[in-house]
């Protein structure tokens, strides 16, 4: 993989907090600046397209993911997305040919000291260099076809699925 295009959406990942109260905004994408301290070995660049808690895209904000990566030249996609509706916006991007898929977020945002953000990144910067073509989430150091996994918001984790 010489090229990363990575589309970004909001969700924990990137979420600021401000007081006690747990108030928050989706601040700017933290996946850039992850992957420039970690030096790594590629090209990549990344388009913001949304700023929103997963528990808010709708329809039309899954179509603007789906455009937007079919408009990319480049092969390798990674999704930076909110976790708890994740697995919906895979599902609606499963029919795209030609392109890896891999969307990921963040239980703690990238800010947090402690935070799966980077653990989350790097694996998912992994299989997207490493699957063949198709769409898959990476949560929890898996690597998740979307049609068999769900977040598990109890546990707080992703897990094996019926569909």
């Amino acid at each position: 993989m010489q090229h990363l295009t990575i589309v970004t959406t909001g969700g924990t990942i990137d979420k600021i907090y401000f007081d006690d109260k747990s108030d928050y905004k989706i601040g700017s994408p933290q996946i850039g600046d992850i992957l420039s301290q970690l030096g790594v070995a590629f090209q990549f660049d990344v388009i913001p397209i949304l700023r929103k808690d997963s528990l808010h895209m709708n329809d039309e904000d899954r179509a603007l993911v789906r455009s937007t990566i079919e408009a990319q030249p480049h092969r390798h996609v990674l999704v930076t997305h909110g976790t708890d509706t994740m697995v919906e916006t895979a599902r609606e991007l499963a029919s795209i040919k030609g392109k890896v898929i891999v969307l990921t977020g963040a239980l703690n945002p990238a800010r947090f000291q402690g935070s799966d953000a980077v653990f989350n990144i790097g694996c998912a910067v992994a299989a997207v260099q490493t699957l063949p073509d198709g769409v898959y989430i990476t949560m929890n150091g898996r690597v998740w076809d979307p049609s068999k996994v769900r977040k598990n918001r109890d546990a707080n984790r992703f897990e094996e699925s019926n569909g």
